[in-house]
């Protein structure tokens, strides 16, 4: 077997494949191989979107993400942007569509589609592709790279690095890109958990386990408002999910705040009247019942215990009116402090990889090794949920395989 190319990718993921399918379209001579641990190509892929692919998203833009390449990468949203993304899959035999919230599916509303799309693009235009291939060694040889595996060697003019990050360890998930990648002489940022559920310090937050519930979140720093967004939010033991935390989770630190607002449609003197309506419509019914059709009543007795309320055994009517003001409040600003994130087996994806400076961004060529490229989660980028993402790991891995 030659195993000899012009261009070697690691690793069979949404940046690696299409980084061999932009390469091959551009120069249709070149001989490209991928070469992928896992026993089959795009397990992660699959698993987007919950199972749908939400691939990208009408409003790509740099501020829906966080890392060193952030502003870098804004110079080729605007070229690379939704529109541009979407046509070049139904170049690829693919249809899709755009919700409400402008997150784009496919029309098959399966994964599996996407996936498939990209497999027959790269089995149509000849790429190579090598699974089980465990990495291990990866060295620079004169002008170019030798590969080695538990099976065999490869010899390639140039290399993509392509193999994410250490989120979702049971998919594939690890830090051989960036160890590969500090071998070449790179600094890398450590991975770190993001897009996850967040733990917190709260002594009300146990009996809330399984409820969801629409609000505002917070991200509190100090006095300073990090981050807010709406969603569902979800309370699980020890910890706070949903798409909303999610977004949090990209910039929360230890220590910081997140502040709750459970009726984010409704001013605090608002609700207070209302409470106080309420105190005379339900006035002979104990006071667990105060926030009857307003809340489901669990979180309403959580919301009362934060406010510091305990004897759920008084009557409506022995509410006074100073707690009354305490139970409005709680419902604008319920208060968790953040304890940390949850691991990798709970991340969507991970901050951390490749310093943004090192990369060149028209190319995605390191600026530090000639011939080496590196795209998708292997950089210090991560987006907000929505499809932005997967968008970038596209994207990215286009601009690499159209400079191989």
């Amino acid at each position: 077997m030659n195993n000899r190319f012009d261009a070697l990718i690691i690793g069979a993921g949404a940046s690696g494949m299409m980084c061999a399918i932009a390469a091959k379209k551009k120069n249709p001579h070149l001989r490209v191989a991928i070469i992928e641990k896992n026993d089959r190509v795009g397990k992660k892929l699959l698993a987007t979107g919950n199972g749908r692919c939400n691939l990208t998203n009408q409003h790509i833009d740099a501020v829906k993400y966080a890392g060193s390449f952030r502003n870098q990468a804004r110079s080729f949203f605007s070229q690379y942007d939704c529109a541009f993304l979407r046509g070049y899959f139904e170049t690829l035999g693919l249809l899709t569509y755009a919700d409400d919230a402008g997150r784009v599916y496919p029309i098959s509303r399966q994964a599996s589609s996407v996936l498939d799309v990209i497999r027959f693009g790269c089995e149509r235009l000849g790429v190579e592709i090598f699974c089980n291939e465990t990495i291990c060694s990866l060295k620079k040889r004169g002008v170019g790279f030798v590969v080695k595996t538990k099976e065999r060697e490869f010899y390639s003019d140039k290399l993509v690095i392509a193999c994410g990050s250490k989120a979702a360890p049971k998919l594939g998930g690890s830090a051989a890109g960036a160890d590969f990648l500090k071998n070449f002489g790179h600094s890398v940022i450590p991975f770190s958990p993001a897009l996850c559920p967040l733990s917190v310090k709260s002594d009300i937050l146990k009996s809330l386990k399984g409820l969801r519930a629409n609000g505002r979140v917070s991200l509190l720093r100090g006095t300073q408002t990090v981050k807010t967004e709406d969603g569902e939010i979800q309370f699980a033991d020890g910890a706070l999910s949903g798409i909303c935390v999610f977004n949090l989770s990209l910039y929360a630190k230890q220590g910081d705040v997140i502040l709750v607002d459970l009726l984010n449609n409704n001013s605090e003197k608002k609700l207070y009247n209302i409470l106080i309506k309420n105190k005379k419509l339900f006035s002979q019914l104990t006071m667990d019942n105060l926030l009857t059709g307003i809340l489901q009543k669990r979180l309403a007795q959580a919301v009362m215990k934060a406010g510091g309320l305990q004897d759920f055994s008084r009557l409506c009517d022995d509410l006074t009116d100073m707690e009354l003001k305490k139970i409005a409040k709680q419902l604008k600003n319920m208060r968790f402090e953040i304890g940390g994130k949850a691991g990798f087996e709970q991340a969507q994806c991970a901050m951390g990889g490749v310093a943004g400076k090192e990369i060149d961004e028209k190319t995605m060529q390191s600026k530090k090794v000639r011939n080496l490229f590196v795209c998708g989660e292997a950089i210090d980028i991560c987006g907000e949920c929505g499809g932005f993402n997967l968008h970038f790991a596209f994207v990215s891995g286009l601009i690499a395989g159209e400079h191989l």
